[in-house]
C-alpha cells in the first residue's frame, strides 16, 4: 500500500467516527468504536469467501456426523485461518437484512459475535466491543457504522479488488494494518491531550532494526526460527520480522519456519496483535497479555531473535513487588554475576531507578538469548532506547552494573543513535543497541558506536513529534557501515560517523579519595544546649521546649494534640513513627540527660579551646571517669560532635594505630598491590615506633571520587592527578567500584571554531547601522 492509499484509508476511517458517532460519542472516545469495528470488519471480510464451506461443514458437524461440540479443527480448515464464525451472519448481511428496527439489529449482530471462535471472542472482549453495540444500537447509529465499514469503497483486507467504479483498491498487509491502527490511536491520542502514538515505532525504523539483527546472519538462518518481542504493541515488529525473513523479493528468502512469540499489557493493542497472528497464520497463543515484568510469561523458552521498543521513562514501581521482596531480587532475570576491583564475583542488581524500566526489557530478553549449545547462531538482539540507558546511574548501580555486564560479557555489538524527531511521540534522542551472544572475530572485545543523527528526509507535514523520516538509502548506508564495522570520520554535517571502540573504553574505576578530619573542640552553652533537639526533629521540639519549658519532661501528654497541630499548621510532615518519638518521654529524656552531661563536662573542663581533638577526647574521658558518669558510644559521640567543628590549621584526628609487621605487612601490601613507603597514600601512616601505622578519620565534607579509566592503574592515576595537589589525601580502595557509561557527545563532538573578531565587530557595526536608520525614519514619521 503506498503512502497515499495509506492517507485516503486513514481518512475514510476516521470520516467515519465524525459522520456517525458525533452525536454519540466525545471525540475522544471514538477509539471504543472504531478500533475494534476495522478490526471485525478484516476478520470478516477474510472469512466472507469461505462462509459457506463453513456453513457446511457446521452442517456436517451437527447434523451427519452427530457431534454434541463443534469441532475446531475442521472448521479452521473450512475457513482456510486460525479462526472462522458458525453463525449465518457476515457484516455484509447484517446491513444488508437491517431494517428500522434497531432491537432486532443488536439481536443479529450479537448472534453473530457468538458465532466467532474462542479466540475471536477474546479479541472482541478485550474492546469490550458487545457493550458499544448496545450503546449504538440504543442511540440508533449501529446501522450507519455497518454501512460505512461493510462500504465497498475501503479495502481491509489483505489481498488486491476494486470498488464500484473499477479502480483497484490495494491491499492491506498485516504490517500496513498496524501502521493504520496505530496511525488512528495516535489520532485518537492527540483529541484527548494524551501521548500520540505511546506503541508506535515507525516502519523505517523497523525496517532498520530487521536488517541490523538478519543481515549479519542470513546465510546462517536454522531452519526453524523463533522471534520474540516483549512489548509486542500491535506485532509490527514481529511481523515485520517475518516479512523480512520471508519475503520471496528480499535479499535472505530463508525457507525455514518462523514463529512469533510477543507479551503485551495494553488490551487494545494486544487484540490487535493477536488478530493480525491469526491473519497470517501463526500461532495467537503464542502473543501473552500483561505485564512482561511481573510475571516470567516465557519462563523456559529461549529465542534466535529478539526486537523490542520497550517504553522507556516510564515507572515500573508498581510491579517492584515481584521483582524484589525487600533488598533482595527474587526474579532471577535481574541478578547478574560481576566482580569487585580484587576480581571477586558476587551476584548483583540489575535493576534501574524505579521511575524508569526500559532496561529491565533488555535484561529480560538477555535472559531469553540461547547459548552455543542450543543454538550455533546464538540470539540477536534489536532494542531501541533512550539516552537515559546510555550513562544515567553512577558506578555500582542497577544501570551501570546491566551496562557493565553486557560488555564486560562481550554482548554488546554496536550502539546506533536515531535523529531527533524519529518517534511520534517524542522528540528526544533515542538508539538502537544491538546484542549478540555469538559476535564474529574481529567484534570480538569490541563495540562499534553509529552516529546516524544528521541522516534524515524531513516529512512534509508533522505527524504528531515525527517531522522526518530515514530514505532507504540512509536504511542502506547504516546496515552497510555496520555490515563492514566500518571506522567512518564526518567530513560533512549531514554525514554519517561511526567508531569501533575497545570494550574496556567504556569502564572505569570510581575510586573515594579521602582527606584527614582536622577538628577544632570547646564546650560552649550554645553548642550544649544544641543537644536538647534531635536533629531530625529539631524545629517541633525546639518550639515544644521554647513554648512549654520543664512541661515537655513532665506534663508531654497534655500538650501532645497541641505540638501535632503545630506541626500539621506550619506544613512540617511527621511519619507516624516520628510523630511517635516526638511525643515520647524517652525522647526528650535522653536528649535532656545529654544536655546535662555536656554541662557538668563544661563545668570540669571549661570553654578553653582545643585544636587537638584527640588530646579533648583524653580530657572528656577523664572527666567523665572523675564524674564517674557512664556514657554509650553513641552519647559520647553526639557530645564531641556537638561542640567540635572542623578547623583546617587543627591537628589530624586519629581513628586508631594498627602495628603491621611481617606477614601482616606483606598481606596488606599485597592486597593494595604497593610496597610499604606507598601505604601513607593508602590510609596507613607511619608513625614514630618502627611498624606502627596511624590511621585517622576521614572528613566526609573533603571526601572526593575520581573516575579512572580501566586501561590505567588506580594508584598512577592517584600520584599524577590527584597527590600533587593534596599531599594529605589518600586513597580508600576497600570503596572502589566499577562502572560504565557511553557518551555519545563524548565521541563524536566535533569543534567549530569561533568566527574572528573582524567579522563579529563588522556585522555590529552593519546592525548599528540600520537600527539607528530606522530610528531616524520613526522619528521623522512622528514629526509630519
Amino acid at each position: 500500500m503506498t503512502q497515499n492509499s495509506h492517507s485516503k484509508l486513514i481518512a475514510f476511517i476516521w470520516s467515519i467516527a465524525d459522520d456517525c458517532l458525533r452525536d454519540v460519542y466525545v471525540r475522544g472516545k471514538y477509539r471504543d468504536v472504531i478500533l475494534p469495528m476495522v478490526v471485525l470488519r478484516r476478520l470478516d471480510a477474510l472469512l466472507e469467501p469461505s462462509k459457506k464451506e463453513v456453513m457446511d461443514e457446521v452442517q456436517f458437524q451437527t447434523v451427519e456426523a452427530g457431534f454434541t461440540e463443534l469441532e475446531s479443527e475442521g472448521l479452521k480448515t473450512a475457513a482456510g485461518y486460525e479462526f472462522y464464525n458458525t453463525s449465518k451472519w457476515t457484516l455484509q448481511l447484517l446491513k444488508d437484512t437491517a431494517s428500522n428496527n434497531q432491537s432486532i439489529l443488536l439481536a443479529n449482530f450479537e448472534d453473530y459475535i457468538l458465532g466467532f471462535s474462542d479466540n475471536v471472542k477474546e479479541i472482541i472482549s478485550k474492546f469490550n466491543l458487545v457493550r458499544q453495540i448496545k450503546h449504538m444500537a440504543t442511540k440508533d447509529v449501529l446501522l450507519d457504522v455497518l454501512e460505512k465499514f461493510t462500504s465497498p469503497r475501503i479495502n481491509l483486507t489483505p489481498f488486491e479488488k476494486e470498488d464500484p467504479d473499477g479502480y483497484k483498491l490495494p491491499a492491506l498487509s498485516n504490517l500496513g494494518m498496524g501502521y493504520v491502527f496505530e496511525e488512528l490511536i495516535r489520532k485518537f491520542n492527540e483529541e484527548n491531550n494524551e501521548e500520540a502514538g505511546e506503541h508506535f515505532t515507525p516502519r523505517e525504523v523497523i525496517e532498520l532494526m530487521t536488517h541490523l539483527v538478519f543481515e549479519p546472519v542470513k546465510h546462517q538462518l536454522p531452519p526453524v526460527m523463533t522471534i520474540y518481542d516483549p512489548a509486542c504493541g500491535s506485532g509490527g515488529m514481529l511481523t515485520e520480522s517475518q516479512n523480512f525473513i520471508k519475503d520471496e523479493a528480499g535479499a535472505i528468502q530463508a525457507k525455514g519456519d518462523v514463529y512469533l512469540f510477543g507479551k503485551e499489557i495494553n488490551d487494545e493493542t494486544y487484540a490487535i496483535c493477536k488478530s493480525d497472528m491469526m491473519i497470517k497464520g501463526n500461532d495467537p497463543q503464542n502473543i501473552r497479555l500483561g505485564s512482561t515484568l511481573s510475571t516470567d510469561e516465557f519462563s523456559r523458552k529461549n529465542f534466535d531473535f529478539m526486537l523490542s521498543n520497550p517504553p522507556y521513562g516510564k515507572s515500573w514501581a508498581s510491579e517492584q513487588k515481584y521483582i524484589k521482596d525487600g533488598k533482595d531480587i527474587i526474579d532471577p532475570r535481574f541478578t547478574i554475576q560481576l566482580s569487585n576491583y580484587w576480581q571477586e564475583t558476587d551476584t548483583e542488581k540489575a535493576i534501574p531507578r524505579s521511575s524508569d524500566g526500559q532496561l529491565l526489557f533488555l535484561m529480560e530478553m538477555v535472559s531469553k538469548m540461547k547459548n552455543l549449545k542450543q543454538s550455533p547462531l546464538g540470539s540477536r538482539i534489536a532494542s531501541v532506547h533512550n539516552g537515559s540507558s546510555l550513562f544515567t546511574g553512577d558506578a555500582g548501580s542497577g544501570e551501570s552494573n546491566i551496562r557493565r555486564y553486557l560488555i564486560e560479557n562481550d554482548l554488546l555489538e554496536a550502539i546506533v543513535q536515531l535523529p531527533n524527531n524519529l518517534f511520534y511521540n517524542t522528540g528526544i534522542t533515542t538508539y538502537i543497541w544491538l546484542l549478540s551472544n555469538n559476535k564474529t572475530k574481529e567484534r570480538q572485545g569490541k563495540v562499534q558506536l553509529i552516529d546516524a543523527q544528521p541522516l534524515y528526509q524531513k516529512l512534509r507535514k508533522n505527524l504528531g513529534q515525527k517531522n522526518c523520516e530515514f530514505t532507504p538509502e540512509h536504511i542502506t548506508e547504516i546496515t552497510q557501515t555496520f555490515l563492514n564495522s566500518e571506522a567512518r570520520e564526518r567530513e560533512e554535517d549531514d554525514q554519517l560517523a561511526s567508531k569501533i571502540f575497545n570494550n574496556t573504553d567504556f569502564g572505569y574505576y570510581k575510586v573515594t579519595i579521602e582527606r584527614p578530619k582536622r577538628l577544632r573542640s570547646q564546650f560552649t552553652l550554645e553548642a550544649i544546649e544544641s543537644l536538647r533537639y534531635y536533629s531530625q526533629l529539631q524545629e517541633p521540639m525546639e518550639y515544644a521546649y521554647k513554648t512549654f519549658g520543664k512541661k515537655v519532661y513532665t506534663e508531654l501528654p497534655s500538650i501532645k494534640t497541641e505540638i501535632l497541630n503545630w506541626c500539621e499548621a506550619n506544613d512540617i510532615s511527621l511519619s507516624s513513627k516520628k510523630k511517635a518519638q516526638l511525643t515520647a518521654k524517652k525522647t526528650w529524656e535522653d536528649a535532656k540527660f545529654l544536655v546535662d552531661t555536656a554541662t557538668k563536662l563544661y563545668e570540669a573542663i571549661g570553654d578553653a579551646v582545643f585544636m587537638d581533638f584527640n588530646h579533648f577526647s583524653k580530657q572528656v574521658n577523664k572527666a567523665l571517669k572523675k564524674l564517674e558518669i557512664k556514657l554509650s558510644n553513641a552519647q559520647k559521640k553526639a557530645i564531641l560532635d556537638a561542640v567540635s567543628v572542623y578547623d583546617p590549621e587543627a591537628e589530624k584526628v586519629i581513628k586508631t594505630t594498627k602495628i603491621l609487621k611481617g606477614e601482616k605487612l606483606e598481606n596488606l601490601c599485597a592486597h593494595l598491590d604497593c610496597t610499604p613507603d606507598q601505604l601513607s597514600h593508602f590510609g596507613y601512616f607511619p608513625s614514630g615506633n618502627k611498624g606502627t601505622y596511624t590511621i585517622y578519620e576521614s572528613e566526609s565534607d573533603l571526601r572526593d571520587y575520581e573516575n579512572v579509566p580501566l586501561d590505567e592503574t588506580v594508584y598512577d592515576y592517584f600520584l599524577r592527578e590527584v597527590s600533587t595537589h593534596v599531599e594529605e589525601a589518600w586513597i580508600d580502595l576497600d570503596k572502589t567500584k566499577i562502572g560504565y557509561e557511553i557518551s555519545f557527545n563524548k565521541y563524536f563532538y566535533q569543534h567549530k571554531a569561533l568566527r574572528p573578531l573582524d567579522e563579529i565587530d563588522k556585522d555590529i557595526r552593519e546592525l548599528e547601522t540600520k537600527s539607528e536608520g530606522l530610528i531616524m525614519d520613526i522619528l521623522n514619521s512622528v514629526n509630519l
